[in-house]
Formats: structure tokens, sequence, C-alpha cells
């Protein structure tokens, strides 16, 4: 069960092998559901259309959160889209499956 204590990092993107997004947040569902309605018009996920859920991590610490999106927007295209594949092989949309997902 996710409470208030609990840290995401997630990945979005515009397609399969598309234009990827990462970021973090303590309320994954609220904060992918702004990338979906596309919120702020100004914003990379709206303008390059990346609002598909297609890799989530879950952290009780938001410091170690934080290090690994650090740590992941460092890493090369190719390794992004081996760890999205080793997780989601079909690029699914996770978004309305959060409750089944999330411990």
């Amino acid at each position: 069960m996710v409470d208030d204590k609990s840290y995401f990092v997630y990945m979005l993107a515009s397609q399969k092998n598309g234009t990827l997004y990462i970021g973090v947040t303590n309320a994954l569902y609220a904060r992918v559901g702004e990338h979906k309605s596309k919120s702020n018009p100004k914003s990379f996920t709206s303008k390059h259309g990346v609002d598909r859920l297609v890799y989530i991590e879950q952290f009780d610490d938001i410091n170690p959160a934080i290090d690994r999106e650090k740590f992941l927007k460092k890493q090369t295209r190719k390794y992004k889209i081996k760890l999205i594949e080793k997780e989601n092989p079909n690029w699914s949309e996770l978004y309305h499956r959060l409750s089944d997902l999330l411990l």
C-alpha cells in the first residue's frame, strides 16, 4: 500500500522507443495526471506529447529517489530503454494499473 512516505521515480514516453522524460514525485497518480492533462502547455512533456507512464521505481525516502532520478538522467538512451524493457517489454501504459502495481 502506498502511504505519504512513498516516493517514485518514473519514466514517461511519447510512444514505444519515443521521447523519454524522467521525474520524481511523492504523488505519482496526480503528477502523471498533470502530464496527461497537459496542465502546463509550455512544459517539455506537453510540447513533445510525452504522457505514457512506462516505468516506476518506489522508494521510502526522498533522498535515494532524487539520487536515482539524477543517475537515470545521466544514463544513455540505450540504458534507459533497456531498463524500461526489462520491466515493461511492450511499453504498456501503467497509469491505469497503479493501484495494482504499487506496494
